[in-house]
């Protein structure tokens, strides 16, 4: 069975930090790129990072960019958001997800597949 697990979510403060990784089942994450969303209530889902397999490009969307980071590492097959500074405004639920043929990294269209996503909850 073909699938991504997202795990890493939880309640943190402003300013605190979390990890959040991504997993497959069933394929090799190696292969694709891997995109990081999100979708906070009541909003619709935003990209917030891609990586790319083919030079390792990385890409942010404005909000997150120099406080989130992605990276890979291919002998977990893992590939890890790593989120600082975090803030309210980054409450949502995150998602992973793996295309081959994506047209734009903050583009839904051209993702594959998707996990079922991670709570992330930024309160005092």
């Amino acid at each position: 069975q073909v699938q991504l697990v997202e795990s890493g979510g939880g309640l943190v403060q402003p300013g605190g930090s979390l990890r959040l990784s991504c997993a497959a089942s069933g394929f090799t994450l190696d292969n694709y790129d891997i995109g990081w969303f999100r979708q906070a209530p009541g909003k619709e889902r935003e990209g917030v990072s891609c990586i790319k397999t083919s030079d390792g490009m990385t890409y942010y969307s404005d909000s997150v960019k120099g406080r989130f980071t992605t990276t890979r590492d291919n002998a977990k097959d893992t590939v890890y958001l790593q989120m600082n500074s975090l803030k309210p405004e980054d409450t949502a639920v995150y998602y992973c997800t793996a295309g081959t043929r994506i047209a734009s990294w903050d583009y839904e269209l051209g993702y594959d597949y998707w996990g079922q996503g991670t709570q992330v909850t930024v309160s005092s």
